[in-house]
């Protein structure tokens, strides 16, 4: 149970562009238009396509496989007396090569309320390049208002009544479930998440989907348009989403525990057991274990069981995002 270096892992033919910047990123000199997501250490599937989406370990199984078979050796003790045999969390690189549609995930209560899951979808984003996002509305939003917007694919209504964030290199936002957001073009983030493939499409118009059809997850706008919050939010309580800038180092969103964890670490340092995924933001070093080291370097991500034992990042110049999943005290 060692540290495993984990491949690009990008679904194809998504509905909007990307991708470029993961190539450079990761090193690969691959060319993708329309593969903007590299789903990280996955046991969850892309909504309606599985197997798509889901990791394969280098002996050519699937990670969600491996996981049930052996919770405690990949997951820990801990973890599995809160969770079971559920990794509680999704890291994905995202590239967005235009701007995402105005979208929501739905919470906790609507998911299983509605999808029979145990998990919503809430997000967080770890900025690597910057861009404007649109997040939350400025006012009070009426159900019907928002129905007749998505039915008419008013895209300027929309954007016109939400907030836009410029966000910077190292800024670490919070994106709570129910929250209506687009990513701008440009962006390409870290994102954490609950471990669900699960949107809600309130814009479509000029993306390669059908919205109409595939846009509220086979429940009908009628229902699905519940999961949206549509209170008008300050720009204070949006600007408090923004939990770290590029200067901070330690814990970037404490208010995210109930759902993951993710540290930005600089130089070496020594990473306790437990199920990790470490995102190499930049330089050069190697993760020492028992008997092993597995190099480290801009663009690689690795995969660390908890059975692996005590790990320690080795580098000077290292910068790296240690994603964990909630923690069992933390609950929700």
């Amino acid at each position: 149970m060692r540290p495993i270096t984990l491949p690009a892992n990008q679904p194809a033919d998504r509905f909007y562009e990307g991708g470029r910047q993961i190539v450079e990123f990761r090193g690969t000199g691959r060319v993708a238009s329309h593969e903007p997501e590299d789903w990280v250490a996955s046991s969850t599937p892309v909504h309606g396509h599985a197997p798509v989406g889901l990791t394969v370990l280098p002996d050519g199984g699937l990670l969600r496989d491996a996981i049930a078979a052996d919770p405690v050796a990949w997951l820990g003790a801990e973890h599995v007396a809160a969770y079971g045999d559920d990794p509680a969390l999704l890291v994905k690189l995202l590239d967005a090569g235009q701007r995402l549609p105005v979208h929501v995930h739905p919470d906790v209560p609507f998911a299983e309320a509605h999808l029979g899951l145990a998990h919503g979808k809430t997000e967080a984003w770890v900025v690597l390049e910057p861009a404007t996002v649109h997040l939350g509305f400025t006012r009070d939003i009426g159900a019907e208002e928002l129905a007749s917007w998505v039915a008419a694919q008013s895209t300027e209504a929309m954007l016109g009544a939400m907030h836009a964030l410029e966000l910077a290199a190292g800024d670490a936002v919070l994106v709570p479930a129910g929250l209506p957001h687009a990513i701008g073009e440009g962006a390409f983030v870290v994102e954490l998440q609950e471990p669900t493939d699960l949107s809600i499409l309130l814009e479509w118009s000029g993306f390669a989907i059908d919205g109409r059809a595939d846009g509220h997850l086979g429940l009908g706008f009628d229902r699905a348009l519940a999961a949206v919050d549509r209170r008008g939010w300050s720009a204070e309580a949006v600007a408090r989403l923004r939990g770290a800038t590029a200067a901070d180092t330690g814990d970037l969103l404490p208010d995210a525990a109930a759902f993951f964890r993710v540290e930005r670490w600089r130089g070496g340092r020594t990473l306790e057991p437990g199920f990790a995924v470490l995102v190499v933001v930049d330089g050069a070093g190697e993760l020492a274990t028992d008997g092993a080291a597995v190099p480290l370097r801009r663009g690689g991500t690795v995969l660390v069981p908890a059975a692996g034992g005590p790990a320690t990042v080795v580098g000077d110049d290292l910068h790296v995002l240690v994603c964990r999943p909630p923690a069992p005290r933390a609950g929700r």
